[in-house]
């Protein structure tokens, strides 16, 4: 028998481990469903499209200091280089700094598409240093998206303001819909020029998130959910809040693990409160892509994060280095337009690929019970571009696809520590290796440009096949290609577990 590992039809895709068409998250179908005009706004927005954050660049400016909640997981931190994690700075700038480095970045960065405010406070909580940022980069640089990302407490009051400067994306942080799980993750909110605490602080809050929600739907301002997975706070929760939001106008649900090391002095760091496994992460997006459709590449980025998704080249872009650029910004956009209309007709090229491919039939090999293939999850080296092009020890994170009878999906990233670094001394080169090996527990084979002897011998001790054939091909289709090779070699019955469980 043969069956198209891309393209079945709509009772198989729904069958057991499956993912519905348009909420799985994979780059063929995490659009897909959309109305035209709501996928031409975000075909080019690292943050809301899987398949932008291969080519397309953000950043962020921090120019919202204040706060108006607290957070059991947040500690904004200054002058933090070595932490990648949303609140941490390493300047506050005021408007007029803002603007002149988002200029420079997107003269430097061609690439870079959309410019968003998400703190380290909360922006709309700085109402007058957002909105003057937005004011002056809507006039100077009105090529650029403007995006906002907000706790929602004061949304309902700055949605009439948001509409005005043309700000047609809105990211809202919104963890629960019970003010009693909500009392578990807020210890108060500030409002009308008090302090309030517990379940009614919670219950405010949620009420003005929910009431911002429907008023920028209203407006038709693309609204995108962030929300951290807590476990045993708001774990099983969670698939509540993705139904609502959802149901009043969401277009796409975030559900990031939190970050709850010790040494970053948060509340549930301080406390022992365990950061969800990857395992647990996945298990929860799957089961919320029933009602919603997921984001799964998210990077929980600093306040002040600059370039790809993944990476961060806010060094480069320091006050003092930016006041040495001569920038004739007229310029740079007829470069970035050209840039820009390049990669839109690469990821054409792209997607009429994926559909001929999509349409091709391969090998099938099946249990005695006609079961389909088990899935597979592969990790992937990649400095960006949508191929496999770093070579294993450069790699500071992988990206996790599954492969299954349903196609190829992206499910996640793994971050974990460079492993070759030039410097085999005091045992961190070792340490490393270990760490990123552990991070890739539960997937079967990891693709990469290259790998040393060392590595390779370790993956395969426990349970992972290195793979460095495919260097240089687009991440799908040589996910897919090593997937129809375990089938072939008959490694994918579904009563076949993996050789190890690489715990």
């Amino acid at each position: 028998m043969e069956l198209s590992v891309l393209g079945q039809n709509d009772a198989e895709q729904h069958g057991a481990g499956g993912c519905s068409s348009g909420s799985c998250g994979s780059s063929d179908d995490q659009l897909a469903h959309l109305p035209e005009h709501i996928r031409d706004k975000v075909h080019n927005h690292p943050c809301y499209s899987e398949e932008a954050h291969h080519y397309f660049a953000r950043m962020h400016v921090a120019v919202a200091p204040a706060c108006n909640i607290q957070c059991h997981y947040c500690n904004r931190k200054y002058d933090c280089a070595n932490e990648s994690r949303p609140g941490v700075v390493s300047e506050v700038l005021d408007p007029l700094q803002a603007v002149k480095k988002v200029k420079a970045v997107a003269a430097t960065i061609p690439q870079m598409t959309v410019l968003g405010i998400a703190g380290p406070g909360d922006p709309l909580a700085n109402p007058e240093r957002t909105f003057e940022t937005f004011r002056m980069l809507s006039e100077q640089a009105p090529d650029i998206k403007l995006c906002v990302s907000t706790n929602g407490l004061a949304l309902p009051d700055c949605v009439d303001e948001l509409a005005k400067h043309n700000i047609d994306h809105v990211t809202i942080t919104i963890n629960c819909v019970d003010p009693e799980v909500g009392a578990k993750i807020y210890p108060w909110i500030y409002w009308n020029n008090k302090r309030i605490r517990g379940v009614k602080a919670a219950k405010i809050l949620i009420e003005r998130q929910q009431k911002g929600l429907e008023m920028l739907v209203a407006r038709g301002i693309l609204v995108k959910v962030n929300s951290v997975l807590i476990p045993g706070v708001n774990d099983e929760h969670l698939k509540e809040v993705s139904r609502i939001v959802k149901a009043k106008g969401a277009f796409l649900h975030n559900v990031m693990p939190l970050i709850a090391e010790a040494e970053h002095g948060t509340f549930y760091g301080v406390m022992g409160q365990r950061s969800p496994e990857p395992e647990e992460l996945q298990d929860l997006q799957d089961a919320c892509a029933g009602d919603m459709n997921m984001m799964r590449h998210c990077r929980q980025c600093r306040a002040d994060a600059v370039g790809l998704l993944g990476e961060d080249r806010g060094d480069e872009f320091t006050l003092d280095k930016i006041e040495e650029m001569d920038i004739d910004y007229a310029a740079a956009m007829v470069k970035r337009a050209a840039i820009h209309a390049a990669i839109k007709e690469e990821l054409d090229d792209k997607a009429a690929k994926k559909a001929r491919l999509a349409s091709l039939a391969v090998p099938r090999l099946e249990a005695a019970q006609g079961k389909a293939p088990r899935p597979v999850l592969m990790a992937v080296a990649t400095s960006g571009g949508g191929l496999i092009n770093q070579h294993y020890g450069h790699a500071t994170e992988f990206l996790v696809y599954e492969a299954s009878a349903n196609g190829v999906r992206f499910i996640g990233h793994r971050k974990v520590d460079q492993y070759c670094v030039g410097n085999d001394s005091c045992g961190e080169k070792e340490s490393a290796l270990a760490g990123s090996i552990r991070a890739l527990k539960g997937c079967e084979a990891v693709l990469c440009s290259k790998i040393g002897f060392e590595p390779w011998g370790l993956l395969e001790e426990a349970g992972i096949q290195p793979n460095g054939e495919h260097a240089m091909e687009p991440i799908e289709e040589a996910v897919l290609a090593v997937y129809q090779e375990m089938l072939q070699a008959g490694r994918l019955q579904q009563d076949e577990a993996p050789l190890r469980a690489n715990a």
